[in-house]
């Protein structure tokens, strides 16, 4: 299979989306992965482009326009039999924690006119490999809940604001808010379904990692100690017991900078983060078939 890219925490920088389109256009990849934070923060005041004005605007008309370019996939050949089939070069996404719900009518819309294949709590395909993507967090210390669940139990590390607190875009019920889970939603994702080959594009990373580590060296709440490692304990249980083919993260910005690694392994698993807290983009080129070659480069 042809290179894909995957990026994370764009968080609406047209400069960062020009050169990620700039390298699809050089590069044709056959798949594009965003995982997350996609979008202005709905938090900070708007910029020039923001919420559905982003989405609908300026990120349809650049993904129309990488839907265009011919992308060969090995293997296929036309109905003649004598030139290589082509296709556009497809888009998975979802949104993160800093994207509010209040614009996925509109990322859904995008998906019903082609644009790309929101993912979140869904499958599809790329080839052989099945895709699922997953956009929850554990609990922040921010105040937009929209996309962030409990862990594995109802524990809020210090500091941190619990789902049921916050604000949201989108209401939720009671007990959804207070009884939900990650743990238990990748549990109902994914009973059943063989993931020897699948992929899985998550915003949080996997806790106590390289990509889960953050600023948080001899920092305390209420003379608690905060614990350095902000992933998620359900997605490192997941990986453990599941062992897909690759997950995707983003979330953590700092982590690459403090442990210089932007890869792990867990047992057969290859775990790539896009996250990056320079002004750059991080791009990450991977071939699912290959994944010991994949690259990271800060263009």
């Amino acid at each position: 299979m042809p290179t894909c890219f995957f990026v994370s925490d764009l968080h609406g920088r047209v400069d960062r989306y020009e050169k990620l389109f700039a390298a699809v256009a050089a590069e044709k990849p056959v798949a594009v992965f965003i995982g997350g934070d996609l979008l202005p923060s709905p938090m900070a005041p708007p910029p020039e482009l923001h919420g559905r004005d982003f989405l609908t605007g300026y990120l349809a008309d650049k993904l129309r326009g990488i839907r265009s370019l011919p992308v060969r996939r090995p293997g296929q050949v036309s109905g003649t039999g004598q030139r290589p089939a082509w296709m556009g070069t497809r888009t998975f996404a979802i949104l993160g924690n800093d994207d509010g719900r209040g614009d996925e009518k509109a990322i859904r819309e995008m998906e019903e006119d082609g644009l790309l294949h929101y993912i979140h709590g869904r499958w599809e395909r790329l080839g052989e490999f099945p895709v699922l993507g997953y956009s929850y967090v554990p609990p922040t210390p921010f105040l937009l809940k929209d996309w962030e669940r409990y862990d594995v139990s109802r524990f809020v590390d210090p500091g941190a604001i619990s789902p049921e607190e916050g604000i949201r875009q989108v209401h939720v019920s009671e007990e959804e808010a207070r009884y939900s889970t990650i743990s238990g939603d990748l549990h109902d994702l994914t009973q059943g379904v063989d993931l020897e080959n699948a992929i899985l594009l998550f915003h949080a990373p996997p806790h106590k990692t390289a990509l889960d580590r953050a600023a948080l060296d001899g920092k305390m709440v209420d003379h608690v100690p905060l614990d350095v490692h902000v992933g998620s304990i359900a997605i490192r249980r997941f990986i453990e017991q599941r062992a897909p083919l690759l997950t995707l993260h983003g979330h953590v910005h700092e982590s690459a900078r403090l442990t210089g690694r932007w890869r792990e392994k867990i047992g057969r698993t290859h775990m790539l983060s896009a996250a990056h807290d320079g002004p750059e983009l991080c791009l990450v080129r991977f071939d699912p078939s290959h994944l010991e070659t994949a690259t990271c480069d800060l263009v």
